[in-house]
């Protein structure tokens, strides 16, 4: 167990680098907007889902239907649902732990799932360091998002577009996917399209779920092109 975590602890590093601005945000934005630090730590803990998390700030402040918040939480989560696919044989041999790998799959801890090079001769060792990964990523986003909820407490000067460090993190990752793409970059395409033109028509407050929706049955439809040019490259 002591080499898995100190494994885990190398391993999940860079995620917590990359939480450092993002988790102070998330936890500066819902303090200035009347959430304090129990709140957040909640949010965060239950929710798990960092672009959510951000939406869900306007959640709180009322206006939108329980209907919108239901579909557009399940629009932009649905990714989830395949990320355990590829570990469901492993994870049945880990008793209860794997009730809480399932809870605790986010981005980060599926990538790093994806990337774990620990010992596979050493079944144990693999399991706990899976455990690891998922905890400390899970602990990393709490700690942070409460402690720039406590920070938010403190700031006294306007704290406006700090809400854009998810934007701006998503967009370098949306960057760096393309650049290493090997196949079609239609998808990226189609959202950008079907994004732009349901802002025109919808508006700032409610492009995001008919656009995500249209981005949805556009991929569906043009699957086996994307799926061609893929193999082509």
């Amino acid at each position: 167990m002591k080499n898995a975590f100190n494994y885990s602890l190398r391993h999940s590093f860079p995620i917590l680098i990359s939480f450092i601005p993002v988790g102070l945000a998330y936890g500066i934005l819902m303090q200035t907007s009347g959430l304090n630090w129990v709140w957040t730590g909640a949010c965060s803990l239950f929710i798990f889902a960092g672009s959510l998390q951000f939406l869900a700030v306007s959640f709180f402040a009322g206006g939108i239907s329980l209907v919108s918040v239901i579909v557009m939480a399940l629009l932009l989560n649905s990714r989830h649902i395949f990320y355990g696919i590829p570990f469901i044989e492993q994870w049945r041999k880990y008793g209860p732990w794997k009730l809480f790998l399932i809870y605790a799959l986010p981005d980060e801890a599926f990538s790093l799932h994806c990337s774990n090079t620990y010992d596979d001769a050493d079944e144990n060792g693999k399991k706990w360091s899976q455990i690891f990964d998922a905890l400390l990523i899970l602990i990393y986003w709490v700690l942070l998002s409460v402690i720039g909820a406590l920070i938010g407490s403190l700031i006294t000067f306007r704290t406006d577009g700090i809400d854009f460090s998810l934007t701006a993190l998503f967009i370098v990752i949306l960057i760096e996917q393309l650049k290493s793409a090997e196949g079609s970059r239609l998808p990226a395409v189609i959202a950008a399209v079907s994004s732009v033109i349901c802002l025109l028509i919808f508006g700032p407050a409610n492009f995001i779920l008919p656009s995500l929706a249209i981005t949805v049955i556009l991929l569906i439809l043009f699957r086996g092109i994307i799926g061609g040019k893929g193999e082509s490259r």
